[in-house]
C-alpha cells in the first residue's frame, strides 16, 4: 500500500457521512412509513452513485488508481455480503411478525449497531494485522471455512428461525407484553411498565450484525490494509441497506443462487489472504520463517474482477432458474 490518504479527507468524509446516516435516520422518525418502489429504487441509486463518487474523489485526493480500486472492491464485498444479511432480517421481520411501518426503524437501528460493531472490529483487525503477520493466516484459514458454510448451509434457515439463547433468555426473565406499540420499547398494561415485542427483535439484529461482522471484517482485509478505506466501504455497504430490503422484497426468495457467489468470493478472498501471509511469512515451521516469493500476488483490479463476475453470474442465474420454474409451472397449470 503506497498511497496516502490525508488527514483532511478523511476527517471531512467521516463527518459528511455521519451527517447523512444522521438525516436518513430523522427521515425515518419523523415520518415511519413503507416507501413505494419508486422511492427505495431513487434512495438505492442515490447510495450506489455516492460510494462511487467518494471512488473517484479518492483517487483524486491519494492520485493512486489502487486506493480507488481497493475501496470500490471493499464496497462490493461488503455490499454482496449485506445481500446476504438482507435474507436473515426477511426471517427475523417474520418470525417476529414486525408490521411493515416500523421496519424502517428497526433496519435502522440495526444498521447502526452493525457500524458500531464493524467499527470495533475493524480497529481489532488492523492492530492484529500491524503487530501479528500470522493473523493473514487466520483470517484466510477462516474465510475458506465460511465460504464452504456459505455454499453448503445445511439448517441455516432454520436456525436463523430459532430464536438466540439470548432472546430465550430476556422471555423467561422480563416481563414482555405479547403485542407492538408503534416502535416503542416499554409500555404501561395494567399500571406496569413492560417491555414490548420490539426489545426481542432489536437482541435478535443485534447478534445477527455481531456475526455478519466476524465474517466479513476478514473479507474486506483482504482486500486493502487499510483501515479508513475498510471502515467506509462498510458504511457504504449498510446505508442503503434498508432501502434495497424493500426494493428487493420477494426478489430475495428468487436469487436461489446468491449464496454460491457469495461463497466463491469468500472462498477466493480466503486464498488471497494466505498467498499474502506467505509473502510477508515469519512463522518458523514455514519456509524457515522467511517470505515465500514463488506465492502469487492478486492485483486489486483482479479481484474486483473476480467479485463483480461472481455477483452477477449468481445473480443471472437465480432469475434464469426462477423463470424457468415459472414457465413450468404455468404450462402445468394449463
Amino acid at each position: 500500500m503506497d498511497f496516502v490518504i490525508p488527514a483532511w479527507f478523511e476527517i471531512t468524509a467521516m463527518v459528511v457521512l455521519v451527517l447523512i446516516l444522521a438525516a436518513d435516520l430523522l427521515i425515518i422518525l419523523k415520518r415511519p412509513h413503507i416507501p413505494s418502489m419508486r422511492e427505495a429504487t431513487l434512495w438505492v441509486v442515490f447510495y450506489v452513485t455516492l460510494a462511487l463518487i467518494f471512488s473517484v474523489l479518492l483517487l483524486w485526493t491519494t492520485g493512486d488508481g489502487d486506493a480507488a480500486g481497493q475501496f470500490v472492491a471493499g464496497w462490493l464485498t461488503e455490499y454482496s455480503l449485506s445481500i446476504d444479511n438482507l435474507f436473515v432480517f426477511v426471517l427475523l421481520m417474520t418470525q417476529f411478525s414486525v408490521p411493515r411501518r416500523y421496519q424502517q426503524e428497526v433496519l435502522m437501528v440495526g444498521i447502526i449497531i452493525a457500524l458500531v460493531l464493524r467499527g470495533l472490529f475493524i480497529l481489532l483487525g488492523a492492530a492484529l494485522i500491524e503487530n501479528f503477520s500470522w493473523i493473514f493466516y487466520i483470517f484466510g484459514l477462516f474465510l475458506v471455512y465460511t465460504a464452504w458454510r456459505q455454499a453448503f448451509p445445511g439448517k441455516v434457515e432454520d436456525d436463523a428461525q430459532t430464536e438466540t439463547g439470548i432472546v430465550r433468555f430476556l422471555r423467561r426473565f422480563i416481563n414482555i407484553s405479547d403485542h407492538y406499540e408503534g416502535s416503542k420499547l416499554r409500555t404501561t398494561i395494567g399500571g406496569v411498565k413492560v417491555w414490548t415485542p420490539m426489545i426481542l427483535v432489536f437482541v435478535a439484529i443485534g447478534v445477527t450484525d455481531l456475526i455478519f461482522a466476524i465474517d466479513s471484517i476478514p473479507a474486506i482485509f483482504g482486500i486493502t490494509h487499510d483501515a479508513f478505506i475498510v471502515f467506509t466501504a462498510n458504511i457504504f455497504a449498510l446505508m442503503g441497506l434498508r432501502q434495497l430490503y424493500f426494493l428487493l422484497g420477494g426478489l430475495l426468495d428468487r436469487l436461489r443462487y446468491l449464496h454460491y457467489g457469495i461463497a466463491f468470493i469468500l472462498a477466493f478472498i480466503g486464498v488471497k489472504l494466505f498467498a499474502h501471509a506467505l509473502h510477508v511469512n515469519e512463522v518458523p515451521f514455514i519456509n524457515g520463517g522467511a517470505p515465500v516469493d514463488w506465492a502469487p500476488e492478486i492485483s486489486t483490479i483482479a479481484s474486483l474482477v473476480v467479485i463483480v463476475v461472481a455477483m452477477v453470474v449468481a445473480t443471472v442465474a437465480s432469475l434464469l432458474a426462477a423463470r424457468r420454474e415459472k414457465t413450468g409451472q404455468d404450462a402445468a397449470s394449463r
